[in-house]
């Protein structure tokens, strides 16, 4: 699946690590970016933005799905 938004922008190696970690390393591959970590089930916007990227974590702070611009 390809994506209007430039560079790397989906992470799929990151699942199963730590959500701030996993933050910082997307933080480091894309610059546009901004990684946002948020426990599942947050309530969030709709908007599509390719400056962001939500990283989706367990109560444990592991990432549950794979980070994706947008």
């Amino acid at each position: 699946m390809s994506s209007e938004c430039p560079g790397k922008n989906i992470w799929p190696e990151l699942v199963g690590k730590d959500g701030h970690e996993a933050a910082g390393i997307i933080e480091s591959q894309n610059h546009r970016v901004r990684a946002i970590v948020l426990l599942v089930g947050t309530p969030t916007t709709r908007d599509f933005r390719c400056d962001r990227v939500w990283v989706w974590v367990n109560k444990k702070g592991d990432v549950v799905s794979p980070p994706r611009a947008g």
